[in-house]
């Protein structure tokens, strides 16, 4: 490991400057450019102070970056049956992230569960079928191609009248599945 080019990532990283850095480790700004770029060496005090101030531990300093995964397959996805619907959880440990996309089937002359008020927004988009968005009582006709954003102050939920299954992408922000 490149201790001196670690520190250098994690402080831009961190949106942080040379001058932060030292400030914030009563370190001076020329050793922490000597350490970055290989000149001198840090004692483990002197580097768990720099950890520190990145908002690490020492230990995590110390483990490989491992390249997080950014195209998922089908294999890659969890499904969930529930009555009326079948949620296909289409990006894995998407509670981690500010959005969760899923993609809900609604089975014919059935509804999705009900999502109640909620900090937080939500979009979808119909790819197939025809479908209704009920929010407090309100019904709104859906079809594919159609989207509908919601904000979570209000309970909704999909309902397909039809003799077809219906499929609708649903992202919400943030996760509440």
């Amino acid at each position: 490991m490149n201790i001196g080019r670690r520190i250098n990532r994690l402080r831009i990283k961190n949106n942080m400057t040379l001058d932060e850095l030292a400030s914030r480790t009563e370190l001076t700004k020329g050793f922490i450019s000597q350490l970055e770029r290989d000149l001198t060496s840090p004692s483990i005090a002197t580097l768990g102070d720099i950890a520190g101030a990145l908002g690490i531990s020492l230990a995590q300093f110390f483990q490989e970056d491992i390249d997080e995964k950014i195209v998922f397959s089908q294999n890659d996805f969890f499904t969930d049956e529930r009555d009326g619907s079948i949620l296909h959880w289409i990006v894995p440990n998407a509670k981690k992230n500010v959005m969760e996309p899923l993609l809900i089937e609604v089975l014919p002359h059935q509804s999705s569960f009900e999502v109640p008020p909620h900090i937080g927004e939500e979009f979808g988009y119909v790819l197939s079928g025809k479908l209704r968005l009920i929010q407090d009582g309100k019904e709104f006709p859906l079809k594919k191609g159609q989207t509908f954003y919601v904000k979570g102050t209000h309970s909704h939920y999909l309902r397909n009248d039809s003799d077809s299954k219906a499929s609708v992408v649903w992202v919400s922000t943030p996760p509440i599945f």
